[in-house]
């Protein structure tokens, strides 16, 4: 499907039913990123993400394990956007260089609790789910729980969901992100 299906929406192109959700978006972050305006153009998958995005910042996963686990999957499904999107977020948070640029490279971290949730998620997609009771305790043995473990399912949908969509509409990386490419 050519790049071209995807306009970058704007509130009076977008399909009526985007268009509470991208003024919420452009409140939230002073402009309205173009992964939104692209997305806009499936109200449902926009406001499913959304949703489903909250409710994973809502979990028992504390920050930094989070933006691990969304730069892992940024990383692993080449999404430039989020790359940038999450690099900003990670260095937000206090993510050290090395961190950041260990998980740009797919590389160990030098964390090893967040290497944890690193290694766990690729687990978690490698076997689709069904990781084995050594992956699971060796997870656990960083201070996350049997609760966190079905968080990271969650993260995982989520930002499948993401990564797959702004890689299909091409978004680009919005000049606000652009020192984070």
């Amino acid at each position: 499907m050519p790049i071209s299906a995807f306009p970058d929406h704007t509130l009076e192109s977008a399909p009526a039913a985007a268009r509470r959700t991208m003024a919420a978006v452009t409140a939230k972050q002073g402009y309205l990123p173009s992964a939104v305006a692209r997305l806009a153009t499936s109200p449902e998958l926009l406001d499913s993400f959304l949703k489903a995005s909250a409710a994973f910042e809502s979990t028992t996963l504390d920050p930094l394990s989070r933006e691990v686990l969304i730069m892992t999957m940024a990383t692993g499904n080449d999404c430039h956007v989020c790359v940038a999107m999450h690099t900003a977020k990670l260095t937000a948070l206090g993510a050290g260089p090395e961190v950041v640029a260990a998980l740009r490279e797919r590389r160990a971290l030098p964390d090893e609790r967040l290497q944890a949730v690193r290694v766990f998620t690729l687990a978690v997609i490698a076997t689709a789910g069904a990781v084995d009771d050594a992956t699971l305790q060796a997870f656990q043995a960083h201070g996350y729980t049997a609760r966190n473990a079905l968080e990271v399912v969650l993260g995982i949908g989520t930002y499948t969901m993401s990564t797959l969509a702004n890689r299909m509409t091409g978004a680009p990386v919005d000049p606000q992100l652009a020192a984070f490419a």
